[in-house]
């Protein structure tokens, strides 16, 4: 018996959520073990390298021994760190290029072969950073990963395919849940499997993703059909070509700033989050696990239930607005925080500017011609990837590691979130700028 549009609609759907949920929860499960299967390829003593990471940033890190031992690892320590750094921004940088590329190949050969030869590549990819027997071998599989990662131009674009306008901002919000959801269970699960094997963890993820694929392969239908695809081109398959591209969409270029501002604050916070609540309130690992939990189910709360009545309630242009003026504050309290227990409080209260996204994702993809989606998601998606590689050198080195340092005028720990918080208000400004030269249409 046939399936309903509706029905095989809702089933797509799911699929591709549970696609972004394995996708994260692949990134989220090695976060734990990564560092240390590093460690373990250039043979660094993990006390050593702890020692001198936080001891670098002005922390104590709690770990008892001469300090001759401690001395021994710093050559070891610098050695994985820039390890570490490279195979971190080459992920990213990665994503970055290739983004705008799957985006472009998903318009012109449809959305099902970009899904599907992503999530097996993903699959293979995991293996090989599984059986990794040295550290090139690792960053091989990072770098693939990064590629193989970049589908969520295209889940996205599928989204918007099979999305109504009723509907758009919903999907758009159970996107984020999954996210919240991968990094809420991912980071967890991969401590728990990393305490038997450090090589388990890739071997669940790779798994996950060959069955998903797997699945995919005898129900995903095609999203886009064949007389609205449109033909490859490398200009604007590029990155830079795709950013340009926007410039088609004015308004969409006006909101990808918007997207860009958010993004870096975010990216900025996750780098920077355990040193700074290290330093100022000595939590240990134990402490920002729970807390971080807290952020991933916030994120499912107010990502899978709290968008869509909202968005009807305030419209889509007010969402941004108002979603984006309380992640603004929220960073300005995580800057004036004294106390430690006063954190979790601002999280639970800050989780609302997750409305906003969706909210953007909808305005953009309600904007874009249908044989487009792909492109324009390709140049959000390097754009968030750009973000991932500037937070970390702004957001860590030339902000947190420098005023709490000797050099600084005076000592400001906070002075990230400060700056997240400008981004922010900078956002809000661009968003009411851009409301203002485009005015709203019966679908805000």
């Amino acid at each position: 018996m046939t399936q309903s549009p509706g029905k095989e609609r809702k089933a797509a759907i799911a699929f591709i959520l549970v696609t972004l949920f394995i996708d994260i929860l692949g990134i989220g499960i090695i976060v734990p073990v990564l560092p240390e299967l590093v460690k373990e390829l250039v043979e660094v003593d993990p006390t050593g390298l702890v020692a001198e990471t936080l001891s670098g940033a002005g922390v104590s890190s709690g770990v008892q021994g001469p300090d001759s031992a401690v001395l021994e690892t710093n050559e070891n320590f610098a050695r994985a760190g820039r390890y570490v750094g490279v195979i971190a921004a080459t992920y990213a940088l990665m994503q970055f290029l290739f983004a705008p590329i799957l985006g472009a190949l998903s318009d012109r050969f449809g959305r099902r072969p970009v899904i599907l030869v992503s999530l097996f590549g993903l699959g293979i990819d995991f293996l090989i950073q599984g059986f990794a027997t040295s550290i090139w071998w690792l960053f091989v599989g990072r770098l693939l990963a990064g590629i193989m990662g970049a589908n969520f131009t295209t889940a996205n674009a599928y989204i918007a395919d099979v999305s109504t306008d009723e509907t758009r901002a919903r999907n758009f919000g159970f996107v984020g849940m999954m996210f919240g959801l991968g990094f809420t269970i991912g980071p967890a699960l991969g401590g728990f499997l990393g305490a038997y094997s450090l090589r388990l963890p890739f071997f669940v993820a790779a798994g996950l993703a060959l069955v998903n694929w797997l699945y995919g392969y005898f129900v995903l239908p095609e999203s886009l059909p064949a007389d609205k695809r449109s033909p490859f081109n490398l200009r604007n398959a590029n990155p830079f070509g795709a950013l340009r591209r926007l410039r088609v969409y004015p308004m969409v270029a006006g909101l990808a700033a918007v997207f860009a501002c958010k993004s870096l604050a975010q990216r900025g916070l996750e780098n920077v989050w355990v040193l700074y609540t290290g330093y100022r309130y000595e939590w240990n690992a134990t402490t920002n696990g729970w807390a971080l939990a807290l952020v991933g189910i916030m994120a499912v709360i107010v990502q899978g239930g709290l968008v869509r009545p909202t968005v009807r309630r305030l419209g889509e242009r007010r969402t941004v607005v108002i979603g984006t003026l309380v992640g603004a504050f929220s960073f300005l309290g995580y800057a004036l925080a004294t106390q430690g227990w006063m954190i979790p409080g601002i999280i639970v209260l800050g989780a609302f500017s997750g409305v906003s996204g969706p909210a953007i994702q909808s305005l953009v993809t309600s904007r874009v011609d249908e044989t487009e989606q792909g492109k324009i998601q390709g140049a959000l998606t390097s754009l968030t990837s750009l973000t991932n590689v500037i937070a970390p050198v702004l957001f860590n080195t030339l902000l947190f590691s420098f005023f709490i340092s000797d050099d600084a005028p005076f000592n400001l720990p906070g002075a990230p979130f400060f700056v997240g918080f400008v981004l922010l208000l900078v956002s809000v400004a661009i968003a009411i700028r851009v409301f203002r030269m485009f005015p709203a249409t019966s679908d805000d």
